[in-house]
């Protein structure tokens, strides 16, 4: 599952909608948006997302939290070390190798540790 279609999950839940219904109400079919919510299919357009943004009433800040989290959910990432030290290089390969067994904790704490700001760069 995608944090997007994580969050579209609870977002219908929460609304008492069906997935037949959204899909129909937002005229793709129930197969797509059934892969949407569970990771199954890469990002959903710009437009599709602000179709369920319409959808559920979301603006401002919570439109722009699905948004975000529309552009953090492609189900197969690649990442390109080209350049970078050794240590980044193992990271990426390590986090490759074993994030299906990393568990939900640990990966919400690495989440946390990378979504902090950044330190100024220094000249």
């Amino acid at each position: 599952m995608t944090p997007f279609g994580e969050r579209v999950r609870q977002l219908r839940r929460q609304r008492g909608v069906t997935l037949r219904r959204m899909a129909q109400d937002l005229a793709i079919s129930a197969a797509y948006l059934s892969a949407l919510e569970h990771g199954r299919r890469g990002r959903p357009s710009s437009g599709l997302v602000h179709q369920i943004c319409t959808y559920f009433g979301l603006f401002w800040d919570d439109a722009e939290a699905l948004e975000r989290l529309a552009r953090l959910s492609h189900p197969r990432v690649m990442v390109d070390t080209t350049g970078l030290s050794a240590a980044k290089t193992e990271l990426a390969n390590l986090l490759a190798e074993r994030i299906r067994e990393l568990p939900d904790t640990d990966a919400a704490e690495l989440i946390t540790r990378l979504r902090r700001p950044r330190a100024p760069r220094r000249p």
